[in-house]
């Protein structure tokens, strides 16, 4: 067997980001040869992969990236083991690139992203295969959760992180006045993340879920020996302070706890003359 130079562990391990270790045993068992090293090493991340496949992933990263113009943003979940794989360097690195692939190939899911090729900093795999590759050179299972995008073609788009990258939120408002509206679009992407809504107006919440609601205010009422007459009256009192819960445009600002949403977007319109209108939002928490 031909002796491995340092200098050849060295320069694979910058290429693949595997432990001096684990690359000297590559190139000794492929006798040098860095190319079919590389290969055993992609194999063995798939071969650890399969092995950790029932693993729970359930710490990890949620990664938020826009375009330049601020129209276009990706949101993603990643997720790894434990929280000492998902704060490193080489986790966060690839979050980031998973993110900025998918912002630069439209995509609208993560099966949309598997296919496409990350290029040569990760062997110029595709994401579903280099996912397998990373678990190799982190000893991790890694899992890419969910992903979206989302759109604002007229208007601006926000975001807001949670320190710590557990929580985050992604909004698109509507407006003819972008550069006065974008403290406003960040301050409402910072109530999403904070408040969890689930809709954006009442009329969008699932018939069947505030069906679902009020039967358990009602059997609640009755329960608590409410008389027949009154019970209609509770659950849509209750009802309502659902629709306050959920509802962003009927949340109390985390901002101004006397104010709705809805009454600080009609006193921005007011002062600004301007037209505003939140279209969508996404809200991603960590194993949420």
């Amino acid at each position: 067997m031909s002796q491995i130079s340092a200098k050849d562990v060295k320069n694979l391990r910058d290429s693949t980001g595997v432990g001096m270790m684990e690359c000297k045993k590559a190139l000794e068992e492929t006798g040098g040869d860095m190319q079919k090293a590389v290969e055993y090493l992609r194999k063995k991340g798939a071969a650890m992969a399969a092995k950790r496949a029932d693993r729970e992933a359930s710490e990890g990263a949620i990664c938020i990236l826009m375009s330049d113009d601020q129209k276009t943003g990706v949101i993603l979940e990643l997720n790894c083991e434990t929280d000492f794989v998902a704060r490193g360097e080489v986790f966060t690195g690839f979050a980031n690139e998973l993110a900025a692939l998918a912002l630069a190939n439209n995509c609208q899911s993560r099966e949309d992203l598997f296919g496409i090729n990350l290029g040569e900093a990760y062997g110029n795999e595709k994401v579903e295969e280099a996912l397998k590759s990373m678990t190799g050179k982190v000893g991790e299972k890694l899992e890419l959760k969910r992903l979206a995008m989302l759109k604002a073609e007229d208007g601006v788009l926000e975001s807001y992180i949670h320190p710590g990258s557990q929580l985050g939120a992604l909004i698109s408002v509507e407006t003819d006045k972008p550069e006065e509206t974008k403290e406003l679009a960040r301050d409402l992407a910072m109530q999403v993340a904070a408040a969890a809504p689930i809709v954006v107006d009442r009329d969008a919440v699932p018939s069947e879920l505030v069906e679902k609601e009020k039967e358990i205010y009602r059997q609640q009422a009755l329960a608590e020996g409410k008389k027949e007459e009154f019970v209609d009256k509770i659950v849509m009192g209750r009802t309502n302070k659902y629709y306050q819960e959920v509802v962003l445009s009927e949340q109390t600002f985390i901002k101004d706890q006397n104010a709705r949403v809805s009454a600080v977007l009609k006193e921005f319109m007011k002062n600004n003359q301007a037209k505003v209108k939140i279209k969508s939002f996404f809200r991603y928490q960590l194993g949420a």
